[in-house]
């Protein structure tokens, strides 16, 4: 039997624009074929330069107006809608759609471990950051960049995929049968998005300072499945009604 380990990546410096993040995690890590490499959507985003300062913002109606319903700083509001193509909830927080179709909450923007004045957005594109990442590195390795994302109907955030590369997002059992022999109909199992939550219990959310988990011996697709649900297929989405920013 094959073992499956998940191991953080111990010594990562604290991560500037610039970084170069493959380099770094190979100094520290050993890297196999086939090794699945996790890395907090945080440095990914220090290392493209995404700190902004809130002075540089300036709000318009619409973020002044959010900005007294949720007693929130308009420039923060503002940089929420600078960073979303759609809001899908005002209050009692901004559930937003960022431009590269990510649900979350104030699109995903921190305002925690970036300095007094200062916000981190998500990476632009984490698509295109995986697969730099995963190119940069000589073993044929799988990347997923993550994040911590709330749960309708449940208490607490849970570690997401919101970028990959190297890996199929779904794995698809349609066609395969059950321990009874009936044929699965529509179970599609979103493994980046487990894979990403066991690296997140691993990394840690407070001042670990482990933002880089390595998980061996993973049987994973190398493509395929699609995450986000498209628009006409989310039938949550058409319940909350359509707000543009």
């Amino acid at each position: 039997m094959d073992i499956i380990s998940g191991q953080v990546v111990k010594g990562m410096p604290l991560v500037k624009e610039g970084d170069d993040l493959a380099s770094m995690i190979m100094e520290r890590f050993a890297l196999q074929d086939n090794d699945l490499v996790c890395i907090a959507s945080t440095i990914v985003s220090k290392s493209e330069g995404r700190v902004r300062g809130l002075a540089r913002y300036r709000p318009g109606p619409v973020a002044l107006r959010l900005a007294g319903r949720l007693r929130s700083d308009p420039r923060f509001v503002q940089a929420v809608l600078e960073e979303s193509r759609e809001i899908l909830i005002e209050t009692p927080f901004l559930l937003t759609v960022t431009k590269f179709g990510h649900v979350g909450v104030n699109a995903g923007i921190d305002n925690s471990n970036a300095g007094p004045g200062r916000i981190l957005l998500l990476p632009e594109d984490p698509m295109a950051s995986a697969e730099r990442i995963r190119i940069a590195m000589p073993e044929d390795c799988a990347v997923i960049v993550t994040d911590t994302c709330g749960r309708p109907f449940r208490c607490g955030v849970a570690g997401v995929a919101i970028g990959w590369a190297g890996i199929g997002a779904v794995r698809d059992w349609r066609g395969e049968f059950d321990l009874e022999g009936r044929a699965l109909a529509i179970t599609q199992e979103a493994i980046v998005d487990e894979i990403a939550a066991m690296a997140n219990f691993l990394m840690g959310e407070g001042d670990d300072g482990t933002p880089v988990v390595i998980f061996r011996g993973l049987d994973y697709p190398k493509e395929g499945g699609r995450l986000f649900r498209p628009r006409e297929m989310d039938v949550i989405r058409a319940r909350l009604g359509d707000h543009r920013p």
